[in-house]
């Protein structure tokens, strides 16, 4: 007599659950103990000196978010505890953040912090501790093929998409990397409600957003306190002086507010900034029609599985709530990535990430380098 066969459930896995205080790192770990492993809640402690309380929806890193994070673990019924990566935080993605903006690029800290942080430092103290995985409430999905190898594509729910800050996974990161709220259709008002349901007193809490080291929101001023300000030239593309500034570094490429130039354009249009010189701290404005970008180079190429062999036609995306856009790609000499746009872009600066996809597959990210500018008339 053959015997019925019940499909096994995957082996349980001993996971480190990073949990922020917010809502989606808890309800990430919820599932991942749901599922059956074995899960242990981390707060990374980042800030050398975390105020008491966050300021409305910004930051993450306060002893108020920390005790939100150990308040949910004890729901949750798995052991908890803080790590202090303050130093490492401050080291590769706070004085990062600051060396980039000074050299004139627009960085983002999220990635790096992804780069370094947590897919870094803190997966490679979770596998010294015998941990298989980290758990963290990314919207992302991670697809194990036939062969074994992983591949990471977008959340079912693209409006919740955030493998673009996740783009910078390599193999071996994304082998241990756990996703429990990528693969759901679910709105993040039911998100809150499977929290309440669970007991989980953040449900209610508001989501954090911009960049969590900066508390107050004033990128500028935090700049203008690490930098010091610098009195320079606002110019067009002439090179007329159109105004003054208090530091090249307080402005983006595509920028458009808050250049208080009095002199308006000889054609009344709004202008935006294009160029950013950190050389001879100047900044130059135009019109919109000359920030589009028809290609660019990026540099430290990252892969989410194989590079890519020869050119190639992919999918971009700029920015980390931007939409994608049909590019052709290639890889020259194994470290610089060639891109051209079928249509042309705007709002492209130096020090962004690129990330391209095939589908919804992530097949890697790249530091934009330098942009080809289309003809503008002015």
């Amino acid at each position: 007599m053959t015997e019925t066969q019940t499909p096994q459930r995957p082996r349980p896995l001993r996971v480190l659950a990073a949990m922020s205080g917010g809502v989606d790192s808890a309800v990430a770990a919820a599932r991942a103990a749901e599922a059956g492993h074995d899960v242990t809640g981390v707060h990374l402690a980042l800030s050398a000196n975390p105020q008491s309380f966050r300021t409305g929806a910004r930051g993450c890193c306060t002893i108020e978010d920390s005790r939100d994070a150990r308040r949910a673990a004890d729901v949750i019924g798995i052991p908890f505890y803080v790590w202090d990566l303050a130093e490492r935080f401050r080291e590769d993605v706070v004085e990062d953040f600051v060396a980039e903006y000074e050299a004139g690029r627009t960085p983002n800290p999220c990635l790096r912090c992804n780069e370094k942080i947590k897919f870094a430092a803190l997966l490679d103290k979770a596998l010294a501790l015998g941990f298989d995985a980290v758990v963290t409430g990314h919207y992302a999905t991670v697809v194990v093929n036939d062969d074994g190898t992983r591949e990471l594509h977008r959340a079912s729910d693209m409006a919740k998409d955030q493998s673009y800050v996740l783009g910078v996974l390599d193999d071996r990161q994304l082998a241990h990397a756990m996703f429990p709220l990528g693969d759901t259709l679910t709105t993040k008002e039911e998100i809150r409600a499977e929290a309440e349901a669970r007991g989980l007193a953040v449900a209610k809490k508001p989501d954090s957003h911009d960049i969590c080291f900066i508390a107050d929101g004033d990128t500028q001023g935090f700049l203008a306190d690490r930098l010091g300000k610098a009195e320079g030239d606002i110019v067009d593309a002439d090179g007329n002086k159109l105004g003054t500034h208090e530091g090249a570094f307080g402005y983006t490429i595509g920028q458009r507010k808050g250049l208080r130039i009095g002199t308006p354009a000889p054609d009344g249009k709004p202008r935006y900034v294009l160029d950013i010189s950190p050389v001879n701290n100047t900044v130059t404005v135009g019109p919109a029609a000359a920030l589009d970008v028809t290609g660019l180079t990026a540099i430290k190429p990252r892969w989410c599985g194989a590079a890519p062999s020869g050119p190639g036609t992919y999918t971009a995306q700029l920015r980390a709530h931007g939409g994608e856009t049909p590019v052709r790609a290639e890889l020259v000499d194994g470290s610089e990535l060639r891109v051209s746009f079928e249509e042309p872009v705007r709002g492209v600066a130096p020090g962004q990430a690129i990330v391209l996809y095939d589908g919804t597959r992530v097949v890697g990210s790249a530091t934009i380098a330098t942009t080809e500018r289309a003809t503008a008339t002015v």
